[in-house]
C-alpha cells in the first residue's frame, strides 16, 4: 500500500480502515521513528520542507508548510504507534475477541505498551511494565517474590490469567520475562464477554501479551545488563525474513541474568529462550511460538503477618531478609502455541489458535511468619511444595463486517476451551524458627530430610472452561455513534481428588463442580469530534462459585459462578500528540459467608469499588513526554457478616494513587534523554475491620537514555535508579500481609544492533 502523508494538526485518513497516523508540526522530527515502529518505511529530514507565505482572497497571509510526497510501504504485521509517545505506546488497544481498536474507538479504558517502552523501563517482568505509570495498577514493589503481584482498580489480578496473543493460560506461570514480547495490552475492569472467564477468576481487568515477530529489516541486537546489587546478564534478539516476498519470518530471543539482589542473602537467576515463526500470503497468516523460562531464587520474599492486637511496628531497613535465608524456589515453564488466520473474502476472516504449557515448581518457604510482640520478634514455620500442571487452550472464531442500510456492523464470534490439570504435593515441616525483624539471624540451614512431617497434602485438580461469545458493533452516522452489544455463555467444570490438610486432620478430597452462566455486555461510544470521544459500558466478570462448608446447614451446596458487574462512563481526548482519558466507574463483587441467624451459607455481602481515574500520555510540549495519572477508589464493604465491617475500606486497597513518568530530550546533548519518575499512594488497611493500617509512601526514580553509534552500529545506553531516596516502607505482600518496598537499585544496560 502506498500513500502520501502531510504534516497536520488534524487526524488523517484511516489506514486499512483502522490504523490512523497523524503528526503535528512540532513532532515532525519524530516521524521517521513513528513510521518505522508502525511497520512503515519512509525517508524524512527537516530540510525536506520549507515554510512559505500564501496570500488569500481577502489579502491576508497564511503560513503553510509544504512537503514533498513521502512514500509509505505498509506492513500489516505491525501496529501503529502513537506519534507523541516516542514509540512507547500503541495507537490501538486489544479488546478481546473484538480485535484491535483505535484508542478513540474503544469503549473501554485501555492502554498498550510497546517493546520500546519495555526496553526503556528496563522491566524485568510484566508487573514492572503495567504498574510503572498507570495509577489504576498497584504493585507490591517488593523484590524476590515467587510470583508477580498487582491489582487493577482495587481488585487483585492473578498473573496466570494473562493471555498470550489472546490465548488464555499460555503465559509463563507465576512470572513472565519481558524479552519475548513486542507489546503488552491492559484493559481495566471485568472482561468476561471479551475474553471468557479467567482460569484463576481474576475480575479486575485483562492483560494480553503479544509475542515478537520478525520485522521487515534484519535485526541482530545484543544487550548487556547489570542490576543491583550484583546481578549480571544479557539478552539477544535476532530477526530475519526469508523468501522472494519475505513471507517467512524467524525471531529468536534469549536472556540470562544472575546474581545478588537488593535484599541480604537473596540471589536470583532467570533464563529465557523463545522462538517465533510466521508465514504470510495475501489471505493466509500462520504463526508459531515456542518458549522456555526458568527462575531460581535463594532466600525469596514471602512476607510476614502481625499478631492480632499488636500495633504494626516501624519497618526495618529495606535490605532486611524477613524470611529464612535457606528458603528457595525453582520455577520452570515450557510452552508452545500455533495460530492461523484466513481472509475468506474482504469482509470475513476466520482464525484458530491452540497452545500447551507445562509447569514445574519446587521450593521451601515460610508457611507462616508472624511478629509476636512489639519488640519485633518473629516466629516462622516452613512448608515444602512440589507442584506441576499442564494447560491446554483452544480458540477459534470469525470476524466480519457488513452494512445494512446506513448501519455498519462489525461482527465477532468465537469459541474457547481451556483445560488444566494441577498436581499439588506439599509438606508442612515441624519446628519453629525465631529471630527479630531488626536483627535477623537465621543460622545454618536445617536438615529438612530429617524433619517429621506434620501434615500431608496431595491433590489433583482438573479444570475445564468452555465458552461461546457473540458481539456486534453497530456504527451510525459515519461511525460517529458506535454501539457494541455482546454476550458469552460460559461453562465451568472442576474436579479435585486426593488429600487435603485441614488443621490437624487429613481429609480425603473428592469434589466436583459443574456450572454455567451467561455474561452480557453493552457499550456506547460517541465521537463528538475527530479527537474527542465519550463512552459508557456495562460489562461483567465471572468467577467460580463457592461450595457451602460442612458447618453450614446447606453443607455441600454448589453455587453458580458469581458475577462481578461494572458500570463505567468516560472521556477520551486526543490532541494529536497528547492523549487524556478520564473515567468514572463502579464495580460490584459479591462475597459469601454463613449467616449467623440461619446458619445458611450464601452470597450476602459485597465489595463495591467506586473510582475516578485520569490518565495521560504523549508530548504536551516539544521534547517533553509525560505518562501517568491520578486514581481515587472507594472500596466499600457492604452487607458484611453481622454488619461489623459495613462501609469499611477493603484491606490492601489505597484510596489514592498518583504516578508520573517524565522524559526530556535535552537540547544541550543530542540524543540524550533524562527521565524522572514518581509513585505515590495513600495508606492501606491491614484487615477489613480497618483497625490497623500501613502508611502511604512516595518513591522517586531517575534515569537517562543515550543513543549513539559505534563503527556505524546503533548503540543505546540506559540507566535507571529506582527508590532514589532509599525509602524504608511497608507494603502489601503476595502471600502474607506485609513486605518491604524494594530499596534503592540501579539498572544499567547497553544495546547494540549488528
Amino acid at each position: 500500500m502506498c500513500s502520501s502523508l502531510y504534516l497536520s494538526n488534524e487526524r488523517k485518513a484511516e489506514k486499512n480502515g483502522q490504523d490512523k497516523l497523524f503528526f503535528t508540526r512540532h513532532a515532525a522530527k519524530n516521524a521517521i521513528y513513528a513510521g518505522i515502529t508502525a511497520g512503515t518505511v519512509f525517508l524524512y529530514s527537516p530540510s525536506m520542507y520549507a515554510e512559505t507565505n500564501t496570500e488569500t482572497e481577502d489579502n491576508s497571509t497564511v503560513s503553510t508548510v509544504a512537503l514533498p510526497e513521502i512514500t509509505v510501504e505498509d506492513s500489516r504485521e505491525k501496529k501503529p504507534v502513537y506519534s507523541g509517545s516516542d514509540g512507547q505506546v500503541l495507537e490501538t488497544n486489544h479488546a478481546g475477541f473484538l480485535g484491535d481498536k483505535d484508542t478513540l474507538d474503544n469503549p473501554f479504558s485501555a492502554i498498550s505498551y510497546t517493546d520500546k517502552y519495555i526496553q526503556d523501563q528496563q522491566s524485568s517482568d510484566i508487573s514492572d511494565v503495567i504498574s510503572a505509570t498507570d495509577p489504576s495498577v498497584n504493585s507490591t514493589n517488593t523484590s524476590g517474590e515467587s510470583r508477580e503481584s498487582y491489582s487493577i482498580r482495587g481488585f487483585s489480578f492473578n498473573s496466570n490469567d494473562a493471555t498470550v496473543n489472546g490465548l488464555v493460560g499460555m503465559a509463563p506461570y507465576y512470572r513472565s520475562a519481558t524479552e519475548m514480547y513486542e507489546s503488552v495490552d491492559v484493559q481495566k475492569g471485568p472482561s468476561a464477554m471479551l475474553n471468557g472467564m479467567s482460569p484463576s477468576g481474576s475480575i479486575s481487568g485483562s492483560v494480553n501479551l503479544v509475542t515478537k515477530r520478525a520485522g521487515e529489516e534484519p535485526l541482530t541486537r545484543l544487550t548487556t545488563k547489570y542490576v543491583s546489587d550484583s546481578q549480571v546478564g544479557g539478552s539477544v534478539d535476532i530477526s530475519r525474513r526469508y523468501g522472494q516476498d519475505k513471507q517467512f519470518g524467524v525471531r529468536v530471543n534469549g536472556a540470562y541474568l544472575s546474581g545478588d539482589g537488593t535484599i541480604d542473602n537473596q540471589e536470583n537467576e532467570t533464563q529465557l529462550g523463545a522462538i517465533a515463526l510466521d508465514w504470510r500470503s495475501d489471505r493466509v497468516r500462520l504463526s508459531a511460538d515456542i518458549y522456555h523460562t526458568k527462575e531460581n531464587v535463594d532466600a525469596p520474599t514471602r512476607g510476614i503477618t502481625i499478631a492480632t492486637g499488636l500495633d504494626i511496628p516501624s519497618p526495618p531497613s529495606n535490605d532486611t531478609l524477613l524470611n529464612p535465608s535457606w528458603n528457595f524456589y525453582e520455577n520452570e515453564t515450557k510452552g508452545a502455541m500455533v495460530r492461523g488466520e484466513f481472509d475468506i473474502n474482504d469482509q470475513v476472516t476466520a482464525y484458530a489458535a491452540a497452545g500447551i504449557t507445562k509447569w514445574n515448581y519446587i521450593g521451601i518457604s515460610a508457611d507462616k511468619a508472624e511478629v509476636t510482640n512489639s519488640a519485633g520478634d518473629i516466629d516462622t514455620t516452613l512448608g515444602g511444595v512440589d507442584d506441576d500442571n499442564q494447560r491446554t487452550s483452544l480458540e477459534m472464531g470469525l470476524n466480519g463486517h457488513f452494512q445494512t442500510g446506513t448501519v455498519n456492523h462489525q461482527i465477532a464470534t468465537n469459541i474457547t476451551r481451556y483445560e488444566e490439570e494441577y498436581n499439588l504435593h506439599a509438606k508442612r515441616l515441624s519446628g519453629t524458627y525465631s529471630t527479630n525483624i531488626y536483627n535477623t539471624v537465621w543460622g545454618s540451614r536445617p536438615d529438612f530430610d530429617a524433619q517429621a512431617v506434620t501434615a500431608i497434602s496431595e491433590t489433583t485438580t482438573k479444570t475445564t472452561l468452555s465458552s461461546y461469545g457473540l458481539a456486534d458493533t453497530l456504527s451510525f452516522a459515519e461511525d460517529k455513534y458506535q454501539l457494541t452489544l455482546g454476550a458469552r455463555y460460559q461453562q465451568v467444570k472442576t474436579k479435585s481428588t486426593g488429600y487435603m490438610s485441614r488443621g490437624s486432620r487429613t481429609l480425603l478430597v473428592n469434589d466436583k463442580y459443574d456450572k454455567s452462566a451467561i455474561t452480557p455486555s453493552a457499550a456506547l461510544l460517541v465521537k463528538l469530534t475527530d479527537n474527542l470521544s465519550v463512552y459508557t459500558n456495562y460489562i461483567e466478570g465471572l468467577s467460580e462459585g463457592d461450595t457451602a462448608p460442612t458447618t453450614a446447614d446447606n453443607s455441600g451446596e454448589i453455587f453458580s459462578p458469581y458475577k462481578t458487574k461494572q458500570k463505567e462512563v468516560g472521556l477520551k481526548l486526543d490532541r494529536g500528540t497528547f492523549t487524556h482519558t478520564v473515567s468514572i466507574y463502579e464495580i460490584e463483587k459479591p462475597s459469601s459467608y454463613t449467616d449467623a441467624d440461619t446458619n445458611i451459607f450464601g452470597y450476602y455481602g459485597e465489595q463495591r469499588n467506586r473510582g475516578v481515574e485520569w490518565s495521560f500520555f504523549g508530548t504536551p510540549v516539544e521534547n517533553i513526554r509525560l505518562m501517568g495519572g491520578l486514581a481515587h477508589v472507594e472500596a466499600d464493604l457492604t452487607s458484611t457478616e453481622d454488619g461489623d465491617n459495613d462501609d469499611n475500606q477493603s484491606a490492601g486497597v489505597p484510596k489514592w494513587q498518583a504516578k508520573l513518568g517524565a522524559e526530556w530530550d535535552t537540547p544541550f546533548v543530542e540524543n540524550l534523554t533524562l527521565i524522572v519518575n514518581a509513585n505515590s499512594l495513600s495508606k492501606q488497611y491491614l484487615e477489613n475491620d480497618n483497625e490497623r493500617s500501613i502508611p502511604g509512601y512516595t518513591i522517586f526514580g531517575l534515569g537517562a537514555r543515550y543513543v549513539t553509534s559505534v563503527n556505524q552500529r546503533p548503540l543505546t545506553i540506559r540507566a535507571n535508579i529506582n527508590n532514589l531516596m532509599d525509602k524504608d516502607a511497608w507494603t502489601t505482600a503476595s502471600y502474607n500481609d506485609l513486605g518491604l518496598v524494594e530499596g534503592r537499585s540501579l539498572t544499567l544496560s547497553a544495546s547494540m544492533d549488528f
